[in-house]
């Protein structure tokens, strides 16, 4: 695709955990499996923001009427229940998202005022996120050209959605008040391979503080994406960086879809009408699932949706249609889906109910429909649902709040928040940074190209700078002992002897093994059955000694006396059975060859 000529645009939106209690209490930020303590349940609603204005994606969540359990353990305390007012702000995860603020050249705040953002998805038991610009006017440099950071903020991560039924939603607490910092970007991305680099870069950023959680769902990458005459559009929970491209590049698609869909609907003049009741018709249907509904008392509603023929199937994407878009809009009410008049007759609903829907709405040739089948209430507000969604396509593509799928798809969250859900936390008073002091951590991508001086190729320093074992790595290479051999043990032996003999080998194993080997009293021939007898507790130095020149130079004599005329392969396969971590290959090469001369 010809990204420039689209007007493609980006932005990213980069949530990182970091490793420390939580942000306003000093609960531990563990996620726990095991069974809960205890649960609450509650409701949440919307409230005005300063403005007296409700914000539209609030609404929306509260619309749905769902009810909230939330499950906790022995450590969780009243401020994740919001029974407690919050504690100050946690000093060590400030700390942390200052030295990331810095790293991104971002200019820090002269005062920190913590904001209250209604999120009333049940996310957070207070109905709000508590958050805190700490520095804006940042900036990376990528090679497609510098990129603005916009913000850097902290605040609390949300709890953590275990189950979803109809209607209820449970929750647990460990995850909530996990502090994370916020970088937003400037939309200064023109490509999807451009928006990977962004990402990856600040990513590394932040790996370089030392301070953040590692592994999936640390770190959550939101991208905001629009095209010429499209609309931003936030797509949100983006885990891995290589679904960040395709996540781009199909948004594009779906808003270029969006925009010819836009210039269908207007040319027909396309419109919603009102809901008729159709249960009537359904009877004696053999559709099951229209059947069953039946019994239970609920209803088939439905509407005509004017000039909609043959465009409610349009394919937007692949697997994706603009029926797909409606059906997803018509769910946030509590229903199953929809069924349209572009896919009909299918699931047991014959072209005869066919014929007797489109003569109850009067449809015309160019004219489609909707049905959906559940209990009045529901299917009206579902249909009210799919009326809004044809009239924000009428008008082209809407701004809104998409979920990313693992195909690179999205689908339909919520509109986008606006700034009427932001309003100041009363229970935390300004908190003034101080940054003279604060020392700025070596960046990951210069401890690779220091590793690579070391004689590490490009791919094993990469692996050891982002590794837990960094910093041992950079004690043990003082021994003398190659550079490169102790971040391949570091690395893949350790894993390997994990997979191979279930043992976990500690940093005080390795320092051990490391400094045997330096004092010449093993070999690294031997260096991996070292570990697995230091970790079993089984480990004899005299089993795994060294010998030393004149034993090994002994020992070859007899070798040679012993295979007159054989060449010197046969000798050398001999002499490393015999001497197998006894001494190191060269060592036994080099003396061989010296005697054999």
């Amino acid at each position: 695709m010809d990204y420039k000529s689209l007007g493609l645009k980006c932005g990213l939106e980069i949530h990182q955990q970091l490793d420390t209690a939580k942000l306003f209490c000093r609960c531990p930020s563990t996620l726990r499996d095991d069974k809960a303590h205890f649960a609450v349940t509650r409701m949440l609603r919307a409230v005005q923001g300063e403005s007296g204005i409700i914000d539209i994606a609030a609404l929306h969540e509260q619309k749905k009427g769902n009810v909230f359990v939330y499950e906790g353990h022995d450590t969780n305390c009243l401020v994740e229940l919001d029974e407690e007012p919050p504690h100050a702000l946690n000093s060590e995860a400030l700390s942390a998202a200052l030295e990331a603020a810095l790293l991104l050249n971002a200019k820090v705040v002269d005062a920190i005022q913590v904001m209250r953002k209604t999120v009333v998805d049940g996310s957070n038991t207070s109905g709000f996120q508590r958050t805190a610009l700490i520095a804006e006017n940042g900036a990376i440099a990528t090679d497609s050209g510098n990129v603005s950071i916009r913000t850097v903020c902290i605040e609390e991560d949300s709890a953590r959605s275990v189950s979803t039924e109809s209607g209820r939603i449970t929750y647990r607490l460990d995850r909530l008040g996990t502090p994370l910092i916020e970088i937003a970007t400037g939309a200064e991305i023109y490509s999807p391979k451009q928006c990977k680099e962004v990402a990856e870069y600040i990513g590394m950023i932040l790996r370089s503080t030392g301070k953040v959680k590692r592994g999936i769902g640390t770190i959550r990458q939101d991208v905001n994406v629009s095209i010429a005459r499209g609309a931003r559009v936030e797509i949100k929970g983006a885990q891995e960086l290589k679904m960040l491209p395709l996540l781009v590049e199909n948004e594009a698609k779906r808003q270029l879809a969006l925009l010819e869909l836009h210039q269908g609907l207007k040319k027909r003049e396309a419109v919603a009408t009102s809901v008729l009741d159709c249960s009537e018709l359904f009877k004696k249907t053999q559709s099951t699932l229209v059947k069953n509904a039946l019994d239970k008392k609920q209803a088939v509603l439905g509407m005509k949706l004017a000039g909609c023929a043959g465009l409610i199937g349009k394919e937007l994407l692949p697997g994706l249609r603009f029926g797909t878009e409606l059906s997803d809009h018509a769910k946030m009410c509590g229903v199953g889906g929809i069924f349209h008049s572009d896919e009909l007759p299918k699931y047991g609903i014959t072209a005869d109910e066919v014929a007797a829907l489109r003569k109850k709405f009067g449809c015309r040739a160019d004219d489609g429909f909707v049905i959906v089948v559940a209990d009045a209430h529901r299917a009206n507000r579902a249909l009210d649902a799919v009326a809004d969604r044809l009239n924000q396509a009428i008008h082209g593509v809407p701004e809104e709040v998409r979920r990313a799928e693992q195909d690179g798809t999205t689908r339909f969250l919520r509109p986008i928040p606006t700034a009427a859900r932001m309003y100041p936390e009363t229970d935390i008073p300004l908190i003034f940074p101080e940054v003279k002091g604060i020392q700025l951590p070596e960046l990951i991508d210069h401890k690779v190209e220091r590793f690579v001086k070391l004689g590490l190729s490009k791919d094993l320093a990469t692996l050891v700078a982002k590794s837990e074992r960094v910093e041992l790595f950079e004690e043990l290479v003082k021994h003398d002992v190659k550079a490169a051999f102790i971040a391949e043990v570091l690395t893949a032996r350790v894993v390997e002897l994990r997979r191979e003999f279930n043992v976990d080998v500690t940093d005080d194993h390795l320092r051990q093994a490391i400094e045997l080997l330096d004092k010449g009293k093993v070999t690294k021939e031997v260096l991996s059955s070292v570990l697995v007898d230091m970790v079993k507790g089984q480990f004899d130095e005299k089993k795994h000694q060294a010998v030393g020149k004149k034993d090994i130079e002994k020992e070859l004599k007899a070798i040679i006396a012993a295979n007159k005329g054989a060449p010197f392969g046969a000798l050398m396969g001999i002499a490393v059975g015999k001497l197998k971590g006894k001494a190191s290959g060269k060592e036994i090469a080099e003396l061989l060859g010296k005697l054999m001369r």
